[in-house]
């Protein structure tokens, strides 16, 4: 009778017994552990060059040594082997690795823990307490300096060609540099592309905001693929509309209304911030353009000689704060603020709130990259709305902008 012959008929018996899968299952484990026992029987035997209780072995310098119990994962569940030792320790099983399992498991659990933003002593601690093994400081550090390279990675992979939208903001860390803490902030930049989904862009350190700045920051996009952008949403970025203007003439850009009212509040007493709260509401809950510039004429004469900063502040980026009057509800509520990235920077700061001072740029660009990761993973599903505002896009941009057949 041969093997699968024998597994069937076994099977056969296993479930007339049992009248359920259980014992099957119990079964399998069984017959997969005793293959297992049988490969490392076999790779012993390869290994001291004779088999277990040969004449020949006394003629031979090495021998076996007993067993150790390991437990291992498989698709049927754990199962628990006895891995043969030999004298001189110089057995290295291959179909069960040395410490592979609990290595591996281990700096797995390394990297989890410091997505969730904990610290390396903390880490060291935690993995001493599960599984009972000293992990020192600098090994934690070696594991996790293992992402730079898939960093490295993820920031030249190519791109789409077209975004509908990317929005762009900031997220400021403390970082030590020459001996001193500085701040340091992570521009970070969304993309919804014209299948509906949102991704992460790419993420950039900048020490200043500037055109040059801006310039390297698009010419990366653009040297990854992306050829087009159709809209842009960003705060108030120093250089940053001169920038895209050179590198993405007909991106549509768009200033963060958001932000926009917060800089405007800063200057208001508090007991005169909800009415001024109230009369710029009015403006940019505007169904047109026309109506908005009424309303932010009526906000100059009641307020302008109070606070006369905030009206001509308005005034002055009207060009870039009103490009989201141009499209219809669908699109508008999702443009006009960087909302969707400062949500992101909160859930940030959640998995980096126990890192209040980062070492370095490296240890920064770390953990910004794995809470980028986890965030990414929830992204499953399209813009809400989606085909209604594709066909709002194609309509206002054209199939060709779009790179979509109709």
């Amino acid at each position: 009778m041969t093997n699968k012959e024998l597994l069937k008929q076994l099977l056969k018996e296993q479930v007339k017994q049992q009248k359920s899968t259980t014992g099957v299952s119990n079964l399998l484990q069984e017959v997969f552990k005793e293959a297992i026992q049988e490969m490392l029987e076999a790779e012993m035997d390869n290994h001291l060059g004779y088999e277990k209780h040969s004449a020949e072995a006394s003629s031979f310098p090495n021998s076996r040594n007993g067993k150790t119990s390991k437990k291992i994962k498989t698709k049927l569940g754990q199962i628990s082997i006895e891995v043969p030792r030999d004298r001189d320790s110089s057995f290295e099983p291959l179909i069960v690795p040395k410490r592979k399992r609990i290595m591996e498991e281990i700096e797995d659990h390394v990297l989890t823990l410091y997505t969730h933003g904990m610290s390396t002593r903390d880490i060291e601690s935690a993995i001493k307490d599960l599984y009972g093994v000293s992990m020192s400081e600098a090994h934690i550090s070696h594991v996790t300096d293992r992402l730079i390279e898939h960093i490295d990675q993820w920031k030249q992979r190519p791109l789409n060609k077209v975004y509908m939208i990317v929005w762009m903001d900031a997220i400021i860390f403390k970082v030590r540099q020459e001996g001193k803490v500085k701040d340091k902030s992570v521009q970070i930049a969304i993309g919804l592309n014209n299948t509906g989904y949102k991704e992460v862009l790419g993420m950039w350190l900048c020490n200043n905001e500037s055109a040059a700045f801006w310039m390297n920051v698009l010419a990366d996009l653009k040297s990854r693929g992306v050829e087009d952008i159709l809209l842009s949403s960003t705060d108030n970025l120093k250089g940053f509309t001169e920038a895209i203007n050179t590198v993405y003439p007909l991106t549509k850009t768009q200033i963060c209304i958001v932000h926009q009212l917060r800089n405007s509040l800063k200057f208001v007493v508090w007991k005169d911030r909800r009415a001024v709260a109230a009369a710029l509401k009015k403006v940019y809950d505007a169904c047109d353009e026309s109506t908005a510039l009424h309303y932010l004429e009526n906000f100059e004469t009641e307020w302008g000689k109070k606070y006369p900063y905030i009206a001509k502040s308005w005034k002055t980026n009207w060009v870039n704060l009103a490009t989201f009057f141009e499209f219809p509800a669908c699109i508008r509520k999702i443009v006009y603020t960087t909302n969707i990235i400062e949500n992101i920077n909160r859930i940030i700061r959640k998995y980096t709130k126990n890192k209040t001072m980062l070492p370095n740029d490296q240890s920064l660009e770390k953990v910004v990259y794995l809470a980028l990761m986890q965030i990414q993973k929830k992204w499953t599903q399209p813009q809400d709305a989606w085909p209604m505002m594709l066909l709002n896009f194609i309509d206002i941009f054209g199939e060709q902008r779009c790179d979509v057949k109709t």
